[in-house]
């Protein structure tokens, strides 16, 4: 086991642990207040994983960051990875051709493009973060960006209230 996935196994199984209060009451929210209907708790996209194996991506259905709190399961399962470049269907554009190298990794959590503006981003300027990570990504770097996304998506939200 690498040191990038002992990491993703032991922070993604403690978030687990310690945000499970918050998985149950957000799936209870999500039924109780309708979005459990006839889509059920959880929205499903398929999405391309290491070397390219689609797998079914789960989320709560939300609008608010609860919503990845099912992304963890990913993260401990080994789907995906704490750190890594954003989840694509494997039909999109990025993963054929040159982009094809974005599969060499685990889709992530978060990554450079979560820090540095997420949605605010030109689309081509996402796709060379997520190659600049696939390319130059090591465990210090997955640390700072973990140690950056919590006050990203502060800054975001705060942003949407102001």
């Amino acid at each position: 086991m690498t040191a990038k996935r002992a990491l993703d196994v032991t922070v993604g199984t403690l978030l687990l642990l310690a945000l499970s209060p918050l998985v149950v009451g957000t799936a209870l929210s999500v039924a109780l207040g309708g979005g459990g209907g006839t889509g059920g708790l959880l929205r499903r996209r398929t999405v391309a994983g290491l070397d390219g194996r689609p797998f079914t991506m789960l989320t709560f259905r939300t609008k608010s960051p609860l919503a990845a709190l099912p992304l963890l399961l990913h993260v401990v399962t080994g789907r995906m990875s704490l750190v890594g470049p954003c989840p694509l269907a494997p039909t999109h554009r990025e993963c054929a051709g040159e982009g094809r190298r974005r599969l060499s990794v685990r889709p992530g959590l978060t990554g450079p493009w979560q820090i540095s503006g997420r949605s605010d981003l030109p689309w081509e300027e996402r796709e060379l973060l997520d190659l600049h990570y696939v390319d130059h990504h090591w465990l210090g770097m997955d640390l700072l960006v973990l140690a950056r996304t919590l006050p990203a998506v502060r800054r975001r939200r705060a942003a949407r209230f102001a």
